[in-house]
């Protein structure tokens, strides 16, 4: 659904008829209002001339006995809007497109966001605050995009939830700068000229915006962001009072209650970092947005636990327990049943007629929080959550519960990322089961467990099985949902994706276009979805030999996700790297070289030298390095990589294993036969572990197996191990 851009909670979800297919500027087709504010309308659009969805935002004409000197700030209020957004690229900002009068009637032009501002997430969450690292997540990335306007010179001073979009993909943007101060801008101070009130959002105002006289700067911006964060942290603005001017002296004059007053589970960083921004006295609160982004940063690195106070009384201990351990183990990739919950024993191992009082709400932080972990890619310790809060569920409300199925679901997809598939299967099968009986077979939750139970059959190798699956998935969806609503899409691209592990490239790759067409029809050119089908496209045509139009396909997608998203994205790094496979496949390896290169420094720069894509960037220059000859260099990459991913990720994970097949192959290059030897033997009998003996990724193991015996003079040992391949190939081929 596209978000509602607008300027406050009073919107009208349904254009006006006369309005409704108005064409603005011979260019901008307007179709559906989605917002209605005090100062003017957004619309749904078309523009036509490129033919993409834009939001159109009119300022309303006003009545004729307005005052004229209104209309005219509200006119340059408008005007100073178009000016400063326009001036602004970053991904943590609304991107304007254009600005202009029609027939009386000033319009903007701005990107239509996928998303929802952070006042209707808030209402979605009906009267409750939002989990601990989503408001993190929330709060740096304002931050960034703070830190960003600040360095222009422009000062917001409307910060609110309203005005914070929350985008499908997770990525916020600050949107409405219709009250922005560009630098030292004259005719336009802290006060609307001539009504004698403040310019702002009462309960997000700072002490000197209600001042006539007092200077505005940017750190008035971080006292509003420290009163949104308060209300995400508390579902509550610091001062919550019946009329809008005791709001402002509460912002003035009184000191606001610790938000762990009102919710004791919230870390005492970020309950010192909210009050900080609250400091009545600008030069009390942090000096710069920059300062508090690094504050942020510095509390999600930190491998302290998610502090939980949890009331002694009606709580058992291990209900304490669970609520600090759980997670305890902060750092991305730490070692698999780190921070794991412990064992439940005792009286309350059994299921409790009423549950304890306040353990539900336990359960549901901790769910939530486990969400967050997976968010920022720490499988391990999401997985270790999941797991105590589903068998806690199980035991207090029952094993066909939906919250019980719902941490099962959550712990399936982590199990699924961290390469257990065989677990993560099961699991998915078993809450595939128990909605299909409880809430039928097309019902919504019913058939997501389906579907990431088809992927996880891909990941074993079971592409039949998963094609199968998604066939069913994808018939159920088209039936009820249409083969343009953004589920179905989802399902076809999984299918066109399966279709190519099944051998049928050329029907994979008609079907990947055709889905990335119908994306870019249904959601845009530039939309996360669009370009992830455009890479399966680019990967597809890369399986094609088509490596050249691969290349042209990834670069394309890394352009638009450097304009949306910025330089050092993770997708648009991810696009990067495909590019750089391409070349490597051209036989541009010094091409190759260059860009892994980069890549490494901006992975480690953003993420850190040990996050699973560093090394996967890593891993790209350590191939590159061998396909230059310097083997030397690259097996000594391969063996740094290799122990890393073992000690972050585990020795069983795909990506372990795809470095020390490296290892070998180095090995091999140098003549070091009976050293790559055990290494290969390691690698295919892990992958026949974990994957199953006929795999595909286990036949190439043994294959590579087979050959290094080959090239040390075991030949009856060699076409031995071939022939159990050649077993398997058939024995796949034939299901």
């Amino acid at each position: 659904m596209a978000a509602e851009q607008q300027e406050n909670d009073g919107h009208d979800r349904h254009g006006r008829d006369e309005d409704t297919g108005r064409l603005i500027q011979n260019r901008y087709r307007l179709q559906e209002l989605i917002g209605r504010g005090g100062m003017g309308e957004v619309w749904r659009a078309l523009d036509e001339s490129l033919g993409r969805k834009v939001a159109v935002k009119c300022l309303k004409p006003l009545s004729g006995s307005a005052d004229p000197a209104f209309s005219r700030v509200l006119q340059e209020r408008f005007r100073r809007e178009a000016r400063v957004a326009a001036s602004l690229q970053h991904r943590g900002v609304t991107v304007v497109h254009d600005f202009g009068e029609h027939e009386g009637v000033l319009y903007l032009v701005m990107e239509l966001l996928d998303g929802r501002n952070l006042l209707q997430v808030l209402q979605d969450a009906r009267g409750l605050p939002l989990p601990v690292p989503d408001v993190m997540d929330i709060a740096e990335q304002v931050a960034a995009a703070l830190a960003y306007t600040h360095a222009q010179g422009i000062v917001h001073r409307d910060l609110k939830p309203a005005n914070i979009m929350r985008l499908s993909d997770g990525s916020v943007k600050i949107c409405d700068f219709g009250i922005a101060r560009l630098g030292h801008d004259i005719g336009f101070t802290s006060r609307l000229t001539g009504t004698g009130i403040a310019m702002g959002t009462p309960h997000y105002m700072s002490p000197e915006q209600i001042g006539a006289d007092e200077e505005i700067d940017h750190r008035s911006d971080l006292y509003s962001l420290g009163c949104v964060l308060y209300e995400l942290a508390t579902s509550a603005p610091p001062f919550d009072l019946g009329d809008a001017w005791a709001v402002l002296v509460g912002h003035r004059d009184t000191a606001p209650r610790p938000p762990r007053g009102h919710r004791a589970e919230l870390p005492e960083e970020l309950d010192r970092l909210i009050l900080d921004l609250l400091a009545k006295a600008p030069d009390d609160r942090p000096e710069n947005a920059a300062d508090v982004c690094g504050r942020l940063k510095a509390m999600s690195a930190a491998p302290a636990v998610l502090p939980v106070a949890v009331p002694a009384v009606g709580l058992p201990s291990w209900a304490s327990d669970l609520a600090v351990r759980s997670g305890a183990q902060r750092v991305a990739g730490a070692p698999r049943g780190a921070g794991a919950p412990p064992e439940l024993t005792g009286a309350w191992s059994t299921r409790a007629a009423t549950p304890p009082p306040g353990l539900l709400g336990l359960l549901a932080g901790r769910h939530d929080a486990g969400i967050g972990l997976a968010r920022h890619g720490r499988w391990q310790e999401a997985e270790a959550v999941h797991r105590g809060v589903a068998a806690e569920r199980e035991r207090v409300l029952g094993a066909d519960h939906g919250d019980t199925l719902a941490s099962r679901y959550e712990l399936a997809y982590c199990l699924s990322r961290l390469g257990r598939a065989d677990e993560a299967l099961a699991t998915y099968e078993f809450v595939a089961a128990a909605r299909h009986r409880l809430l039928g077979p097309d019902h919504p939750g019913t058939l997501a467990a389906r579907q990431e139970a088809a992927y996880v059959l891909g990941q074993l190798g079971r592409h039949v099985d998963a094609h199968q699956g998604y066939s069913a998935v994808l018939a159920a969806r088209e039936r009820l949902l249409g083969a343009d609503h953004p589920d179905t899409l989802a399902c076809r691209h999984n299918l066109a994706f399966n279709l190519g592990r099944l051998g049928r490239l050329d029907e994979s790759y008609v079907m990947a276009a055709e889905v990335a067409a119908a994306r870019e029809r249904v959601l845009g050119p530039a939309h996360p979805d669009t370009l992830a089908s455009r890479c399966e496209a680019g990967y597809l045509l890369g399986r094609l030999d088509r490596w050249a139009e691969a290349l042209e396909a990834y670069r394309q997608v890394a352009a638009v996700r450097a304009a949306e998203l910025g330089e050092d994205h993770p997708d648009t790094l991810a696009a990067r790297y495909e590019a750089g496979i391409a070349l490597g496949r051209l036989g541009r390896s010094p091409e190759a070289y260059d860009l892994y290169r980069d890549l490494v420094a901006a992975r480690t720069r953003t993420a850190g030298g040990a996050d699973p894509e560093t090394l996967r960037a890593r891993h790209g220059l350590g191939v590159n390095l061998g396909r230059l000859g310097r083997w030397e260099e690259a097996l000594t990459e391969a063996r740094d990589i290799a122990a890393i991913r073992e000690r972050v990720l585990g020795p069983g994970h795909p990506d372990t294993l795809v470095s020390k097949r490296e290892i070998a192959v180095c090995l091999g290059w140098l003549g070091n036969w009976a050293t790559a030897l055990p290494v290969y033997a390691d690698v295919a009998d892990a992958r026949e572990r974990v994957l199953g003996p006929a795999h595909p990724d286990a036949l190439a193991s043994r294959n590579d197996q087979a050959h290094c015996l080959e090239q040390l003079g075991r030949a009856a040992e060699a076409l031995a191990l071939y022939r159990q391949v050649a077993v398997h190939r058939r024995g796949s081929s034939l299901a």
